[in-house]
């Protein structure tokens, strides 16, 4: 094996944001358990074994539910990059509650059955041809399958083991978890009686993921077929027009769609102007949409860091991005498309910018 594996690097902020979820997910659960039976004719009397698994269940769907909001909510507002930084640990804490929520399900339903429970489980129902008493159990094993592999190889070990692409292909798959858990919902504890608070619950979680990706599609969509048409018929081989520096805040970024899809990031650092790829090295993040912090262009989403001059992970760190060329024309910048190789020192351009525009 020739990755290394390193252990987590914890820190204050993952550490309070843990503390913070997990008090959350004990929150919910207790509430759960106290609010829940007077919710409908059909949670009252109710055994306290059903409700509790009940209560781990429906947590895990509203913390999938969460997962995946917090991608689009950051496209939107930066406010919630902090989220965004952090959504793995958020994940294994989903896999966590689900896995607790399929342990109770094993010990109240199968433990006093001769049978194997595992074996039962999968064996006690078996009516595929029908919808109504399908076996729901199937699509939440499935989903649960799945986000046990996405925690498992949330470690960034795996990410550079699997590689980037492989990686990030394999997560996409909670797309189809979160499908398999709603399905599980639906075909089971939905059609166990008069469930109307859960029933609305679960349709607006569906609808609020739905939306926020379909509107964050749809800006991306817009973004990129402006700055598409705004670059149209310039050859590959020309200075690409950028616009007027003034408009770049200090510390911050001008993204830029190129002719062959690749977007480059500009940052500007007082009076220095340097332009990288916008794909982080780590997790093809969008290095455009963070800050230069401490003279790095630091990542939004993991907060790995380059030199905006060559594009190289400060040391200890090895990462290495694609740098591009710039050159300043009065009060117009220009941008060579043609990518340099990773790590190459390109001389930042200069202008009488600083102290204008300064980030928020």
């Amino acid at each position: 094996m020739s990755v290394l594996y390193e252990p987590v690097q914890w820190n204050r902020s993952k550490i309070f944001y843990d503390i913070v979820v997990l008090a959350m997910v004990a929150a919910y659960v207790l509430l759960f358990l106290k609010v829940a039976p007077n919710w409908s004719a059909g949670a009252q009397g109710t055994d306290y074994p059903i409700q509790r698994m009940r209560a781990f269940g429906t947590c895990a769907f509203l913390l999938l539910t969460v997962v995946l909001c917090i991608g689009p909510l950051a496209r939107f507002d930066r406010r919630f990059l902090p989220l965004l930084y952090n959504r793995r640990h958020l994940g294994v804490i989903t896999a966590a509650v689900a896995f607790t929520h399929a342990a109770f399900v094993i010990d109240w339903y199968f433990n006093f059955s001769p049978t194997d429970p595992y074996v039962g489980l999968l064996v006690s129902n078996t009516s595929y041809g029908q919808v109504i008493g399908f076996p729901f159990e199937a699509f939440g094993i499935f989903a649960l399958f799945v986000l046990i592999i996405l925690a498992a190889t949330s470690h960034d070990f795996w990410l550079k083991f699997l590689s980037p692409p492989t990686w990030k292909a394999l997560h996409m798959s909670i797309y189809v978890a979160y499908a398999a858990v709603v399905a599980h919902i639906a075909l089971g504890y939905l059609q166990s009686g008069d469930n109307g608070p859960f029933v609305v619950v679960t349709v607006l979680s569906v609808a609020i993921v739905t939306l926020l990706h379909v509107a964050a599609a749809s800006r991306d969509a817009r973004e990129e077929a402006q700055q598409t048409g705004a670059l149209q018929g310039i050859d590959a081989a020309d200075w690409l027009e950028i616009g007027d520096p003034a408009t770049i805040a200090d510390g911050r970024a001008k993204i830029v769609m190129l002719d062959n899809g690749e977007k480059v990031a500009i940052f500007r650092h007082g009076s220095k102007l340097s332009a990288l790829t916008n794909a982080c090295a780590h997790q093809n993040g969008p290095l455009g949409e963070g800050r230069i912090v401490d003279g790095c262009v630091t990542c939004p989403w993991h907060g790995f860091q380059y030199r905006p001059e060559d594009g190289c992970a400060p040391a200890p760190f090895t990462e290495k991005v694609a740098t591009y060329r710039l050159k300043l024309d009065g009060d117009r910048l220009y941008l060579n498309p043609a990518a340099n190789p990773p790590g190459t020192h390109v001389e930042p351009v200069m202008s009488p910018l600083e102290g204008q525009g300064e980030a928020a």
